[in-house]
């Protein structure tokens, strides 16, 4: 029996443990996407206990505790900060074979050298331990230790970006850039469109009477982010849409929805389609990489939405297959010599081989992978989930040019995802090794580790490394 998520955790093979701890342990953290607020980063936060850093923010632990029955008041209400870490000890031994159990523990021993199960019995020790380590250990330190190197932030055209100019000013041993999430710009059919669109209008100015004055609006942020150091946008859509309306009727979806009156599905998709097109353009002709995430129903739970609000913990993954809408879309921009580099997230795992083949029809001379599916994303960032991604991905694309992982965190904590990423990619490595199906040529391998880790993402974002 193997010992307890020791050094050789998720390294079945020599060949596998010697990837990791020769090549990929070391290698720096590009964090290309995640939620992390940039304030905290800028204040070099100081947190008072482990549940701030664990529990305020993060869904996922939040659902794992309502599959237990913990009842709201200590995951969201009003109970205090021990009350709350305490119930998530009691959750975490249920939690067998899940990632939350793999990665809480990583995080206590990565930051914390604890490395004892977190359970009720060790509720109150642990509890001490962490508070006492976190009385040293502040958000940019945090950073340092996890020996991250590039962080992007996920943030909304109307930002001043204030918070990332105290960063640069501050810090020279990481960088921090702005990536460009434009969703609210985009969602005409949401209720939060029209006040969106009063605030990007004082934001830039002047009105945004007309979907020319958008575009115009838009453009304008784009430039102010790109001088910020901003090479990624990301959007985020329940469906790839793709419908190709007139001008005459882009704008009419436009006033129609700035008057808040009902738009039809062709007009939504329309609209939708125009400014995607549109966006990824000015993408293009800057060098920024486009991800696009798709295939989520969000706010399944309307009871809940009303009470809580969005990214609370009740989204769930579609089946509804866009792939035909993603594939006219990236051929438009591909007619027009436009398209960007594109990272596609699918939160739908069926949907790993489409997205491989379809990355496949889009390549272009001089640039590894223009488009390529991103990593296992929310729901498939798991064991099974990672591994088949690395699969689809090396059985109908190329795994040496994947760029790599990514968080997708609100915590300051989750570097240690790349960890697990590193070991599943390292152990997938080391199987295909000792079964004969790759030659044991560990320089070419180690290479194709540390490629994977860091270098294949500076490349593809066109990070400048100092």
């Amino acid at each position: 029996m193997k010992a307890f998520m020791d050094e050789q955790f998720l390294l079945q093979t020599p060949t596998a443990q010697s990837l990791y701890h020769d090549y990929a342990k070391t290698m720096p953290i590009v964090d290309y996407h995640c939620h992390i607020d940039p304030k905290d980063i800028a204040d070099d936060r100081k947190y008072e206990n482990i549940t701030q850093v664990w529990l305020y923010g993060d869904h996922y632990k939040w659902r794992a505790m309502r599959f237990c029955g913990v009842d709201e008041y200590y995951i969201t209400g009003g109970a205090s900060d021990y009350e709350r870490f305490e119930k998530w000890a009691e959750t975490m031994p249920r939690l067998i074979g899940s990632p939350l159990y793999h990665w809480t523990h990583l995080e206590l021993q990565r930051y914390f050298d604890v490395h004892e199960p977190l359970c009720p019995a060790t509720c109150q020790k642990i509890w001490e331990t962490c508070n006492a380590v976190l009385q040293n250990l502040t958000v940019r330190e945090i950073i340092r230790k996890s020996n991250v190197r590039v962080i992007c932030t996920t943030d909304d055209p109307v930002s001043d970006l204030s918070e990332h100019k105290r960063i640069a000013e501050a810090v020279t041993d990481f960088k921090v850039f702005p990536a460009f999430r434009p969703d609210k710009a985009i969602n005409l059919h949401k209720a939060p469109f029209v006040d969106y669109i009063k605030s990007l209008s004082e934001c830039v100015g002047y009105p945004l009477s007309t979907f020319k004055d958008l575009k115009r609006a838009l453009k304008e942020r784009i430039d102010y982010f790109h001088s910020m150091g901003c090479r990624a946008c990301d959007h985020g859509v329940d469906v790839v849409p793709f419908a190709l309306i007139s001008e005459k009727e882009i704008e009419k979806a436009y006033k129609l929805a700035l008057a808040k009156k009902p738009l039809t599905q062709t007009q939504i998709d329309g609209f939708q389609t125009a400014l995607l097109l549109f966006l990824a353009k000015e993408y293009h002709a800057r060098n920024w990489v486009m991800e696009i995430h798709y295939g989520v129903i969000r706010d399944a739970n309307a009871k809940t939405y009303a009470k809580m609000g969005p990214d609370t913990g009740f989204d769930t993954i579609g089946t509804a297959s866009c792939e035909a809408q993603l594939a006219k879309l990236l051929d438009t921009l591909e007619q027009e010599d436009k398209l960007p580099k594109t990272i596609l997230f699918s939160i739908n795992p069926a949907d790993n081989e489409a997205l491989n083949t379809l990355s496949g029809c889009f390549s272009k001379a001089g640039i590894a992978n223009r488009v390529q599916q991103g990593s296992g994303w929310w729901f498939n960032d798991n064991l099974s989930g990672m591994q088949a991604q690395l699969q689809a991905f090396a059985n109908l694309s190329v795994l040496g040019n994947f760029a790599g992982m990514l968080t997708d965190s609100r915590s300051f904590l989750s570097y240690t995802r790349h960890e697990y990423f590193r070991r599943i990619l390292c152990n997938y490595f080391g199987n295909l090794v000792e079964n004969g199906e790759y030659p044991a040529d560990m320089e070419t391998l180690g290479g194709m580790v540390q490629d994977i880790c860091y270098n294949n993402a500076m490349r593809f974002f066109a990070f400048e490394e100092e």
